[in-house]
């Protein structure tokens, strides 16, 4: 899968960071749709399938952990990558029992988390 191909939704509270992340991977040529909360998340998810999602923990109206039980509900394919700032990796493990691809802990190195979306993605197409 070539990277112009890769639709993000980007699920995170802080505007700030969402804007920045955004620039950057549309730069790549991903496609990034951003929700700045868990409901607003799940109603990006209808009718659209997303690649991969990056889903913050800490979000004010949802936890990210909420989220994604509902994301693999929806689309138990697509591969969801957990994002905290709060150094909480005891959630983030959590994340992983419920079926998250990986986490990782803000901020992260931009290129460590590209290699992390691109694996994501491979990881959903091994038959090419």
């Amino acid at each position: 899968m070539k990277e112009t191909e890769i639709k993000i939704l980007l699920v995170d509270d802080e505007k700030g960071f969402t804007d920045v992340m955004t620039k950057r991977l549309s730069r790549r040529g991903m496609r990034v749709t951003v929700a700045s909360g868990g409901t607003e998340a799940i109603q990006a998810m209808r009718g659209i399938d997303y690649d991969v999602a990056l889903l913050d923990l800490k979000m004010e109206d949802m936890s990210g952990i909420e989220v994604l039980q509902i994301f693999k509900k929806m689309l138990p394919e697509m591969p969801v990558i957990m994002l905290t700032g709060h150094g909480s990796e005891e959630a983030a493990r959590e994340g992983m029992q419920h079926g998250a691809f990986d986490y990782l802990l803000k901020p992260c190195e931009f290129d460590k988390l590209l290699r992390k979306i691109m694996a994501a993605v491979k990881s959903t197409n091994k038959s090419q």
